[in-house]
């Protein structure tokens, strides 16, 4: 009988082992947090003295800190589809976000491949809650891309108060602050048919323009705020308007910060937290007065006379590939592999989430796949690297308010900007004397300087070749 005992036992621990075996190998929840005109510098991780966001900063502090994490174009569209397809935004034909009123036919091909989709295939409910911007129509559709679920808005606007969504198919007039209403349906999401691992992807629209208005408790610190501004002293800056926008933009951001919190709490109080992997990125930063501009990729002066216009060029505009309209605030909560005020230094983009996702979710890319990206999983498990390239190439052809075609190599030490359309806007800077990006060398007679603007500018069109850039061939630089 005491033998019998023993057996049952040994064989009841063996069975619990394999059992949290198996729990322990299953693949991990994902949310996927994503703002929307999400300066890095509007945190308070990031030292920004006003900033109110202690929950975003929590994810930042307790995770992997990505602090030169990049977007491949920097305006929503484009930055969008390269997430989704870990392809330029040239290769998938969309180069500048999507106007609904003169492209309402325009989207994501049909046939493009998504890492949602895979994960989807491989056992995930998947839903987006929030901005697709990624077309219209119906073969548009997010659940035409790899979404089990979708409530939000095809376009890229809407209203920061009651708001039209998408309910259940349908476009509704909903009541209540915008932010709040996808964490509320983010939250039942999460909470839906917890056996199944989720991959919930929730897309702000905050802090994208209009800012205001915001709950009362997300005002308050800002009504009556003086703000420091990063460029006081640019010439001829509309400082007054900036530091009104500062305190708006402010107060969108700690909209968000406020609802982060309520998804935090909600994932552990459902006891979500210890198993699901937290991302929190943007589609591209933002400029609130840097370098004289306010918006992203297609910034506008906001100064107190604007310069002339050019032919491609209206007044009023500044398309850029400054880093402050590269640079995306991006930060990695996985339990259990990554490790807290984790600091990761190396260049990252958003291409490389499709390979990530898939190796956090134990799914394979299918073979003959093109994917310009790579997983960042050895980053993030600090696994010793025998190499990692830091040289980042970034595109953006505007075609709404200007006319470009920008393309921007960019290495630890120096960043070049050809305009092929607009060779008199070429830009050059040395980014470890001039992080700001105030000194353009393009025209320097420094032979040193000469070759390193030779040096990037055939990275530029060895990169144009590698993805079959249209551009390069309109533009007769083939060599």
């Amino acid at each position: 009988m005491r033998s019998l005992l023993i057996t049952f036992v040994l064989l009841q621990s063996l069975f619990f082992l394999e059992t949290n075996q198996v729990e322990a190998a299953s693949p991990p929840n994902i949310l996927f947090i994503f703002t929307d005109d999400q300066a890095p510098w509007a945190l308070g991780q990031s030292g920004h003295p006003h900033a109110k966001t202690p929950n975003i900063d929590r994810i930042f502090q307790q995770g992997a800190y990505l602090v030169n994490s990049f977007t491949t174009t920097p305006v929503c569209s484009p930055s969008r589809a390269s997430l989704v397809a870990s392809r330029y935004g040239s290769e998938l034909e969309i180069t500048d976000w999507i106007h609904p009123r003169t492209e309402p036919n325009h989207g994501l091909k049909p046939d493009t491949v998504t890492w949602m989709k895979l994960l989807n295939e491989s056992g995930y409910r998947t839903g987006l809650i929030g901005k697709w911007h990624l077309g219209l129509l119906d073969k548009h559709h997010p659940t035409q891309f790899g979404y089990d679920y979708f409530m939000g808005f095809r376009s890229g606007g809407n209203v920061p108060k009651d708001p039209t969504l998408e309910v259940n198919g349908k476009n509704t007039k909903l009541k209540g602050l915008l932010p709040d209403i996808l964490v509320d349906d983010a939250i039942q999401f999460i909470n839906k048919e917890q056996g199944t691992p989720f991959m919930l992807s929730l897309h702000f629209r905050a802090p994208h323009t209009r800012w205001l208005p915001v709950a009362e408790e997300d005002w308050a610190p800002f009504k009556d705020l003086d703000p420091q501004i990063p460029n006081p002293d640019y010439p001829d800056l509309n400082v007054k308007r900036v530091k009104k926008m500062t305190r708006e933009y402010l107060a969108s951001v700690a909209s968000v910060d406020r609802n982060v919190g309520r998804l935090l709490q909600s994932l552990k109080q459902n006891q979500l937290d210890q198993n699901t992997i937290i991302i929190f990125s943007s589609d591209h930063g933002y400029n609130m007065g840097h370098n004289g501009i306010w918006h992203k990729g297609n910034g506008h002066w906001v100064l107190n006379k604007n310069p002339k216009p050019t032919p491609n060029i209206p007044a009023g505009q500044r398309p850029n590939m400054y880093d402050t309209s590269l640079k995306i605030p991006t930060a990695v909560l996985w339990p259990g592999v990554t490790q807290p005020n984790q600091m990761i230094k190396q260049t990252v983009s958003n291409l490389d989430w499709f390979p990530t996702l898939l190796e956090m979710a134990q799914t394979s890319k299918p073979d003959n796949l093109t994917i310009r990206g790579r997983s960042i999983v050895p980053l993030l498990k600090n696994e010793k690297q025998t190499e990692w390239d830091n040289d980042f190439y970034a595109e953006y052809s505007t075609k709404h308010q200007s006319k470009t075609h920008m393309r921007m190599y960019r290495t630890p030490e120096w960043k070049l900007i050809r305009d092929f359309l607009n060779p008199s806007r070429d830009e050059l800077y040395h980014l470890t004397k001039d992080k700001d990006e105030t000194n353009n060398l393009i025209n320097s007679k420094d032979p040193q300087v000469i070759k390193i603007r030779n040096q990037l500018h055939q990275k530029i069109l060895s990169q144009m070749k590698s993805i079959d850039d249209k551009v390069l061939l309109q533009q007769g630089q083939g060599t």
